[in-house]
């Protein structure tokens, strides 16, 4: 019926854009999810990773930790693969990540719409940027929308 679609939607209008925050995070499947009948894991956003079959929640959220979108994947899916559909649609002032979103290809698209990316630099950075440390704590607002979800998982 799209209400969760709906709502999510309405949420991105009103919500305060100065900062974005986008992260993910792996939940365990239940041992009973696996093998419906006509069913294919890729249709239940469901996979297998180095912790048994899950599922990966992708999220953006505001400045103020309220929820603007959600992607499900596999558990095996990497960060990166799902950045740039995080943020499609939104004009924020800054983008706060972690490591696992420090690509090229994302920090140009980042750059190319005017948005500021606060991410640390990947060990394995031959050059490393600079990152605002200030800034980038403000990013505890999605660690806080995971840990009421997964609290409140029932």
């Amino acid at each position: 019926m799209g209400v969760w679609e709906q709502l999510l939607t309405f949420q991105a209008k009103v919500a305060d854009l100065q900062d974005v925050s986008i992260d993910s995070t792996v939940t365990r499947a239940h041992a009973c999810a696996a093998g419906a009948a006509r069913r294919c894991a890729d249709e239940e956003a469901l996979g297998r990773s180095r912790g048994g079959f899950s599922c990966k929640i992708h999220a953006a959220v505001d400045a103020v930790g309220l929820p603007i979108k959600f992607i499900l994947t596999g558990g095996q899916a990497a960060d990166i693969g799902q950045a740039i559909p995080l943020m499609m649609g939104l004009s924020a002032g800054a983008c706060l990540a972690d490591k696992a979103y420090d690509s090229d290809a994302f920090l140009m698209w980042l750059e190319a719409r005017g948005i500021k990316a606060v991410m640390p630099s990947k060990a394995n950075r031959k050059e490393a940027r600079a990152c605002d440390w200030w800034h980038y704590k403000e990013r505890h607002v999605i660690e806080c929308l995971f840990g009421k979800l997964k609290y409140f998982r029932r």
